[in-house]
This record gives C-alpha cells, structure tokens and sequence, in this order.
C-alpha cells in the first residue's frame, strides 16, 4: 500500500480545523479497516491502515495538549 500524504497547513489555520480534519480522516480510516476486516482480513493492509490511523490519532493528541499547555502558560501568567 502506498503511503498516505499527511496534511500540511498552507498558512494559518485554526487548531480546531486541523483537529476536525484529522478527525474526518481518521474516520476514514476507521471505515475502511472495518470494510477490510469483514470482506477478507488481508493482515498487511489492515495493518497499514491502523498505522495510519494511529499517526492521525497521535497528531490529534498533539494538536490537543499543545492547545492546553497554550491556556496553561496563559493562565499562569
């Protein structure tokens, strides 16, 4: 299976975007492993597919805690 481009922001975008759109991938993904499993559970594809899933979930967990620490600084101030 190829690899799958990551999205990159062009100019600045909202974190609350970036998380909606990993999210929607992330679904994506989801979906599709699903469909995989039940028709033929071929282990090389679903794998890279929950590898990828994975990644889109760490990079939402990212965004997310780099927002907190962002308030955190802020409120600490």
């Amino acid at each position: 299976m190829p690899a799958q481009r990551v999205w990159k922001t062009a100019g600045p975008v909202t974190s609350d975007a970036e998380i909606e759109h990993l999210r929607r991938q992330l679904a994506s993904f989801n979906e599709r492993i699903q469909e995989l499993e039940k028709q033929h559970p071929d282990a090389s594809k679903i794998e890279a597919l929950k590898t990828s899933a994975l990644m889109l979930a760490r990079q939402i967990d990212e965004i997310r805690c780099s927002s907190a620490n962002d308030l955190t600084h802020l409120l600490t101030k």
